[in-house]
């Protein structure tokens, strides 16, 4: 049996992951900041809670990851975990970049101390291109981050490239447009578009309050775009790739779509606050992901439609089980 061990295991990202690599018949650890009062609802809300090991864990204390490491023998590592809200990372900017780039470089630098046989995945992100001058993005487009979140996975991008080409590891970036699911944090708007229009449709009287709804964005579906993290890792050699879909959405079409689906007019339940607008924001941006198609024979065919359809129809689902 394979072993894997993933950061960020009780995340949406991490969690499907876990399914993923368990329904592969992996032995699957998570790094957790506290074992004994870890928050399961992911897990549990995808029945796999008592299948992986979990691990109290201090990604910032290089010394604590070499004994994580050394305990686990892990073939494949997947560095999931990150403080990845971008409008808090303008709150806490010291905090996102201390916490992105400093739990990436202690678990490359503790892979190289041990000389472990280990794969390396890096979660990053779309909002390292930031201003972009051409689109759509590619993995050669030049960064220009314009956020705290945005700075601090770039950061840990080019480390990752680094210990890759200085020390041969076998590291790799998956650059992941947003991507969307039931299990998304409730400050993503997204999940925030989602949760408050099922309320609404069952006769809540709250409004939703929303920033700048013309800006546009690349939408996927988490549970396909986390086959393409284990992909990455089963290549001969290592390398970067954009996950995306290659189609660009305003947040204000998302949300239309989304109350049209729970059979409301988003125009009578939806009010735009400038409180929720970002100090610098990304008009739009949208990934080409024909490197992954081809390379990695990663195949994503929901339209967007059928994703807006499928997310409803998950919140509906996660609403009732929370309840019940």
């Amino acid at each position: 049996m394979k072993t894997a061990l993933l950061t960020g295991i009780t995340g949406q990202d991490g969690a499907y992951l876990a399914k993923l690599l368990l329904e592969k018949n992996y032995n699957v650890y998570g790094a957790v900041r506290d074992a004994t009062n870890p928050s399961l609802i992911n897990l549990t809300f995808l029945g796999i809670t008592d299948a992986v090991q979990l691990i109290s864990t201090n990604l910032r204390d290089l010394s604590n990851v070499i004994r994580l490491l050394e305990k686990v023998q892990p073939g494949e590592i997947y560095n999931l975990a990150s403080q990845s809200s971008v409008g808090r990372s303008f709150e806490q900017p010291i905090g996102t970049v201390e916490f992105n780039v400093l739990s990436t470089i202690n678990l490359l630098e503790a892979i190289r101390f041990l000389a472990l046989d280990a794969r390396f995945y890096q979660a990053s992100s779309s909002e390292m291109f930031g201003k972009v001058s051409q689109l759509p993005v590619t993995e050669e487009t030049t960064l220009h981050p314009v956020s705290p979140y945005g700075i601090s996975k770039a950061a840990a991008h080019w480390i990752t490239v680094n210990y890759r080409e200085a020390y041969e590891l076998f590291s790799c970036c998956g650059i992941l447009f947003n991507h969307e699911s039931v299990l998304r944090a409730g400050h993503f708007v997204t999940k925030k578009i989602l949760s408050t229009a099922v309320r609404i449709s069952k006769r809540s009287r709250e409004k939703l309050q929303l920033g700048n709804i013309e800006i546009k964005r690349d939408w996927g579906y988490a549970p396909e775009y986390v086959k393409a993290m284990w992909l990455m890792l089963q290549q001969e050699n290592a390398d970067d790739f954009v996950i995306a879909t290659g189609e660009p959405h305003s947040v204000a079409e998302f949300t239309a779509k989304v109350f049209n689906c729970v059979g409301l007019d988003w125009k009578e339940h939806v009010v735009t606050d400038e409180r929720f607008y970002r100090p610098s924001e990304i008009n739009i941006i949208y990934g080409d992901p024909s490197k992954a198609r081809i390379n990695l024979r990663w195949d994503y065919s929901l339209s967007f439609d059928d994703l807006i359809g499928l997310l409803v129809e998950e919140e509906r689902s996660w609403d009732q089980d929370i309840l019940h």
